[in-house]
Parts: C-alpha cells; structure tokens; sequence
C-alpha cells in the first residue's frame, strides 16, 4: 500500500507541475478546484472506512454471502452518489465559485475544465471503492500495485494530452480518465472473480444493510469533509492575497500530499490490525501498535521537512514557472512541513479513533484540528504577518492539532479498557 500511495502522490504532484507549466489562471483555476475535489475525496473515503468495517465484521462472523452483498450494495451506492454530487456541483459552479472568491478571469477556464475533472472524480471515485473492498477482504497487493501501474499510466499519458495534443490543464484531466479507466477494467473483473461483490439482493435486507453502513459511514464522511469545508474557507482567506497565493498554496497542498504517503498509507493498513485486535480484547497490543505508529510518523515526517526546508528552492523553481508563485512557495516549502509530523499523528488517531468503533470521537478529533486550531491560527497569522503569517499560522495549528488528538486518543483507549475491566 505504501508503493501504491506514494506513487498516487507522485502523480499527483508532477500533474501540478505540468499544469504550473501552463501559467498562473490555470494553476488558480486548479486552486479553486482543490476544494470540492476534496469534498468528492471525503465523501469515497468516508464510504470506504464504512465499507472495511461492515465488511470484515460479516466475514469475521463468517457470513460471506452478506459480505459479498454488502461490496455490490458499496459500489451502487458510492457510483451512484458521486455521479449525483457531481452533478451538483456542475450545476451550482457559479454561486460556489463565488463563494470562494474566484475571479472572473478564472471563469472561461473553469467552464471547460471542471466537465472533465467531474467526469476523473467519478472514475476515480469508483476504482476508489473497488479497492476499499479488496482491502475489507484482505488483499491490499492488488489495490497496491494497481496504485501504481495506474499513477504510471497518467504519468505517461499527461504531457501528451497537456502539451503534444495542445489540451493544456483539461489533457490532464483527460489523462486521469483513461488511466482510472484502465484500473477499473482490471479490478473490477478481479473482484467478481473472487465474489468479493454480488448485485443478489433478493434474501438482503437493503434497509437494514444500509442503515448499518451509514451509522459508520456518516460520522466518517463528516469527519471526511471537514478538511474540504476548512480548504474552502482557507481558499477564501488566501484569495485575498490574489491568484499567486492561491496556485502557491494548491501547489503546497498537493506536495503535502505527497510528504504524508506513509501516513496515508498507515491509516489504510491499521484499521484492519486495530479492529482485529479489538476482536480479541488485546487492547495492550492495539496501544504498542499505535505507540510504534506514531513513533515512526514523527521521526519519519521530521526527516521529509528537513530535505524541503533545504530542497525548497529547486523544488519550487521544479513546480511552477511563475515569479510569484515560486516565492510564496518557496516560503510554503520551508514552513508548513515542520508540522506535518504532528498533523500525521492526528490523521493517525482519526483512523484507530475509528478502528476502535468510535467514529464521534473520531470527528471531534477532526473537528478541533481544523476549527479550533487550524483555521483560527490561519486568520491569525495572516492578519499579524500577511501571507507569511498565515503560514506560521498554518503551522502551529497543526502542532497543537497532533497534540490534542493524541491526548484524546489515549483518553479513548483508556475507557475501553476500564469497562472492559468493569465488566
């Protein structure tokens, strides 16, 4: 999973490079995009946290018909959903782009790009779900390899369709298409393969079935769309330092991405271990775990900041052709990733908050990093020290986030095993 993460993050960020080869409106119109993108990210991630839980629990009690039942009633509804949001936001684009302060000059851009993103976010969205039930039934080497031959693929097929066919920050789009395409076409014949999915919903309780995803998946997708709510209105906030501030900080954003891999890659992997353990009532080993965990992720992610603080100029100059946005950056570079160790913590303790079958607390703990520590430190700090502010601001929220999700973590571990002892 960490190969299969990492690489989704490579792409990811030379896809920005290219785009930040086009000029300062595209890489902006990429800026106002990032938010809803991450809304259709939290939505097909706060169904695939539901979709290993209900899942492994039906094959944990030995009912694999169920948990065959469960992965068609999964991707119906996750295929479906996102199509419809999608729609959506096609729809309502102007009073949303209004909201977060977009220039008109961004508009024409925006009218041509966003079909085609729409269309990458659905795709991916569905390959997304595919490989959310290979790993509930115990396979992550597919959805791992898949990861990357697909990430491959779009970076093969992305300066072809930016440059050669001349499609600029629309060929990128394009190329995400085909290439989640092209996972579908594998995964999804290996998954009825396997019987890991049955549309044979005539003896299935669908009310029932979900109604037992949703008590998971509700809380998690909330806590799943806070970070996009809190992006929008940082957005917003940065839009008044103009267009450069906007493309630096989507830039920044999508090399954070690609900082945190491992810990993108922990919270896949742990959950199932936790709610194994959990099973078993070994609440000793679910703590050494966790310990292990977040030891790895603060040594690991103090390593990541200290080659961008030293790497910082190259890697701006390597990410964007513009002045402007190459200096605001550069800046982004040099700060924000001294945090990220402690920001991975608290991504961390979100997933076992959830492993552990606490998703509320699971969404307290996301709730308070973006609106008790990040966004307030945020206006904060721009309105101390401009756009440098802002980003000290950025970075002390995230530190005091990882820090209070820890606690919280521990006081949640700390209560199960006490009723555990009173019972």
């Amino acid at each position: 999973m960490l190969f299969g993460v990492l690489s989704l993050m490579s792409f990811q960020l030379v896809d920005s490079a290219f785009i930040g080869q086009l000029g300062v409106l595209p890489l902006a119109a990429q800026g106002f995009t990032l938010p809803l993108q991450m809304v259709v990210i939290g939505i097909q991630v706060g169904l695939g946290i539901a979709t290993t839980a209900v899942i492994s629990k039906a094959l944990g009690a030995n009912n694999a018909r169920y948990a065959k039942q469960l992965g068609g009633l999964v991707l119906m509804i996750g295929s479906v959903g996102v199509a419809v949001f999608g729609l959506l936001i096609w729809l309502l684009r102007y009073p949303i782009l209004s909201l977060l302060s977009a220039p008109d000059s961004v508009m024409p851009i925006i009218d041509s790009y966003w079909p085609w993103w729409l269309l990458s976010s659905w795709v991916g969205a569905v390959l997304y779900f595919y490989y959310s039930i290979c790993r509930a039934n115990g396979n992550t080497m597919l959805p791992g390899t898949m990861m990357m031959v697909t990430s491959g693929v779009n970076l093969v097929l992305d300066p072809l369709f930016i440059f050669t066919f001349d499609l600029g920050i629309n060929g990128a789009a394009i190329a995400t298409v085909i290439a989640f395409g092209f996972g579908i076409l594998v995964v999804a014949p290996r998954v009825q393969r396997n019987h890991w999915a049955s549309f044979e919903w005539h003896d299935l309780n669908v009310v029932k079935s979900v109604t037992s995803i949703g008590n998971i998946m509700g809380p998690a997708m909330i806590s799943q769309l806070l970070p996009p709510l809190s992006s929008m209105l940082a957005t917003k906030l940065l839009a008044g330092f103009g267009t450069a501030a906007v493309a630096a900080w989507a830039l920044g954003s999508r090399y954070e991405f690609f900082a945190i891999v491992s810990v993108l890659a922990l919270t896949m992997s742990m959950p199932p271990m936790v709610g194994r353990l959990l099973g078993a009532k070994n609440y000793a080993n679910i703590q050494s775990l966790v310990s292990i965990a977040v030891k790895f992720v603060l040594g690991f992610q103090l390593l990541i900041a200290i080659i961008t603080f030293v790497a910082s100029d190259p890697l701006a100059l390597l990410m964007t052709s513009d002045a402007e946005v190459t200096s605001v950056l550069e800046m982004h570079l040099m700060i924000v990733p001294i945090s990220l160790g402690s920001l991975g913590v608290c991504m961390l303790m979100v997933s076992i908050c959830n492993a552990l079958g606490k998703s509320y607390t699971a969404l307290t703990i996301s709730a308070l990093r973006l609106f008790l520590f990040f966004l307030p430190c945020l206006w904060i700090g721009a309105q101390m020290g401009g756009i440098k502010g802002l980003l000290i601001g950025a970075c002390l929220g995230n530190l005091m986030a990882g820090i209070a999700a820890y606690l919280t973590y521990r006081k949640t571990i700390h209560k199960l095993i006490s009723a555990e002892a009173a019972a």
